[in-house]
């Protein structure tokens, strides 16, 4: 994104884009490992760094997610109170992630390419 002369940039902001279009791979990330309430989603995204994530993020994407067919959900009993979905990665969940990941490997090693040249010889101007 190119901002007009004099605009901040704002870290923030630019953490929310590229989060914004990584999170659902990462969130079929977790689940490929081993399924989880929403609750518990939030917490492994702040455990690996993301604390930017909220319930009012992660649960629509669920639902959008679910209807894709990517997570299915499935009611548990909870030791402290009400039940509570737990969602899990189907298969064709499984298969969208594995494009995705490898979709993100070739993306992150271009951008990679670019940020840190291989070639350390002097620019030309």
């Amino acid at each position: 994104m190119v901002l007009a002369e004099g605009q901040p940039t704002d870290d923030n902001d630019r953490q929310t884009q590229l989060l914004r279009g990584v999170l659902d791979m990462c969130l079929l990330a977790l689940l490929s490992r081993e399924p989880a309430h929403g609750y518990e989603l939030v917490r492994r995204m702040e455990s690996a760094g993301f604390n930017t994530i909220s319930y009012g993020t992660i649960y629509p994407l669920l639902t959008r997610m679910r209807r894709l067919g990517l997570v299915a959900d499935e009611q548990q009993i909870s030791p402290t109170g009400p039940p509570r979905k737990v969602y899990a990665l189907t298969e064709a969940g499984r298969a969208r992630l594995d494009a995705w990941q490898n979709q993100w490997t070739r993306f992150a090693g271009t951008v990679d390419a670019i940020l840190v040249p291989t070639d350390h010889s002097p620019s030309r101007s």
